[in-house]
């Protein structure tokens, strides 16, 4: 079963773009031991007027960001699911614009932008965040070691 279902919202679809949603996801499910669960993620590649739509919806922002998280379960929920029963952890949209001047500001490739962007996607899906430091240094070391295993570098 693949671990991902990637669409592209109002901009040109990339073959390259899905093969990294891919591998970087089945990589993250590999190492959360997620591959015995019956679960994928939805990733929609989009532009920063949709994404800036969902933040206002959604977040109440009225500013365009790089990556929105939609987790469909509580962090405890995701052991309980059932095997036999197909179900979406959850969506990432991401602003595909936001990341390549996120790769220029932050002296990145846009594919290490991008293979970011979805990690940390995921692990907002598997219930981590970074609103204090305590929360910020467990998630940034789960993001690095996909990236690192991935051999994902700077």
């Amino acid at each position: 079963m693949e671990v991902s279902e990637v669409t592209f919202l109002d901009i040109e679809e990339n073959k390259e773009y899905t093969n990294l949603a891919n591998i970087v996801l089945n990589k993250c499910f590999e190492i959360e031991n997620l591959n015995s669960k019956n679960i994928y993620v939805n990733v929609v590649l989009t532009n920063p007027q949709n994404i800036q739509e969902l933040n206002k919806i959604h977040r109440n922002i009225d500013k365009p960001t790089d990556v929105l998280s939609f987790p469909m379960f509580e962090k405890e929920e995701i052991e309980e699911l059932d095997s036999e029963v197909e179900d979406v952890l959850g969506d990432i949209v991401i602003s595909i614009e936001k990341v390549k001047e996120q790769a220029v500001e932050y002296e990145h490739s846009f594919t290490r932008e991008l293979a970011y962007m979805l990690v940390h996607g995921f692990y907002h899906l598997m219930g981590y965040d970074h609103m204090n430091e305590e929360e910020k240094v467990v998630m940034r070391e789960k993001e690095e070691n996909i990236l690192s295993q991935l051999k994902i570098k700077d």
